[in-house]
């Protein structure tokens, strides 16, 4: 017998797989991948906004589901699965958690009503884990003003709103929300090999800030910050993790079709075993996976040793699994037309987000030398 939390995750899965479908990107033979236009981008945003997708943490007096980590997580590995195009994880993943870690107030509670309607895109920048804040913020007459520059700030490119980590002189560092528009605020696309995914470079030069646009973080902000990142290292691990399973199904239905010698290559010993080794590899991380998303959904003290461990394992595993799929698939999974490029460029883009696999090994290895794993 299944719990009802269960039932209801199984139940979003297959809604969000049937309506990823058609938002899966279209590949020209002529040239690079473009993924899907502008149009088609914008239509799935209000999808997702229909759908609820966008509002699953959000306070149900927001207009929200009050949902849990869980529930996004199943949604960030159909997104995964689809390679779907979007900014859900700079805003329901990274923006939800920064607005989720802060005191509530009028401004915050307003735009997470517009996040859940769909109205607000956002992006965080959030920094390195345990260095300073990459922006600087400073009293100035009755308001304050905020300079910096963080690269690689996912979904920057698509936000109408930034929501920035700032660090004080004698004070804790806090949350600066600012509009993408005004004055002194740019943001410098990043252009990476992966077209479904947008990075950007956000600039400060000296911007006012009013003090309402200035929130705290509740709790520990070490803590909160840490969290954060956590959120987005594992958003691209579940993210990757569904594009393994995606590319899994697709050879293995491939080498049920294609034939030599006067039978499917499926047949063939070495196509089996690398078959099998896929599987393999991907049952692990998802055992990994599951592990990370109760924690952090939970808040377990271990959350950020989960992540780590999903992290450094899962993403090098499906860059692994998406370049043996394109093997197994012959002459015809180094075309544009296969996709099997995209699912490969999309994967070895999330390997280097949010900690390479190598910083996040340093990181339980430092855990482990000081007994906290």
């Amino acid at each position: 017998m299944t719990s009802p939390e269960a039932d209801v995750r199984r139940e979003l899965r297959l809604v969000a797989r049937q309506a990823l479908v058609a938002a899966r990107p279209h590949w020209r033979g002529d040239g690079p991948a473009t993924g899907l236009d502008e149009q088609a981008r914008a239509r799935l945003w209000a999808q997702m906004a229909e759908l609820g997708w966008l509002g699953l943490e959000v306070p149900e007096a927001l207009g929200g589901a009050a949902a849990s980590f869980g529930e996004v997580a199943v949604v960030l590995e159909e997104l995964g699965r689809a390679m779907a195009p979007g900014a859900f994880v700079g805003t329901a993943v990274l923006g939800v958690g920064a607005l989720g870690a802060v005191g509530p107030a009028a401004g915050r509670d307003a735009l997470l009503r517009d996040v859940a309607a769909g109205e607000s895109v956002l992006a965080v920048a959030t920094g390195e884990p345990e260095t300073a804040p990459a922006f600087v913020l400073e009293p100035a007459r009755r308001q304050y003003r905020v300079r910096g520059r963080a690269a690689f700030v996912v979904d920057a490119p698509d936000a109408d709103r930034l929501l920035l980590v700032a660090g004080r002189a004698g004070s804790d560092p806090a949350l600066v929300v600012l509009d993408r528009h005004q004055p002194g605020v740019a943001v410098e696309d990043q252009p990476v090999l992966d077209a479904t995914r947008r990075l950007g470079t956000v600039v400060a030069e000296e911007v006012d800030v009013a003090e309402s646009a200035v929130w705290q973080f509740e709790g520990k902000v070490t803590d909160a910050v840490n969290r954060l990142h956590d959120r987005g290292a594992l958003a691209v691990t579940l993210d990757s993790l569904g594009i393994a399973e995606a590319m899994l199904e697709a050879t293995v239905a491939y080498a049920c079709e294609r034939r030599q010698f006067g039978r499917p290559i499926g047949s063939f010993q070495a196509v089996k075993h690398a078959c099998a080794d896929m599987l393999v590899t991907i049952t692990l991380s998802r055992e990994l996976c599951t592990l990370a998303v109760d924690d952090l959904a939970s808040g377990a003290p271990g959350a950020t040793t989960s992540v780590s461990r999903a992290k450094s394992h899962a993403v090098a595993a499906a860059v692994e699994v998406a370049g043996k799929s394109m093997q197994l698939h012959g002459g015809y999974g180094y075309t544009w037309e296969s996709g099997i490029h995209a699912a490969l460029k999309r994967t070895a883009l999330n390997r280097s987000l949010f900690g390479s696999g190598r910083s996040h090994r340093a990181r339980l290895a430092a855990r482990l030398t000081t007994g906290l794993l």
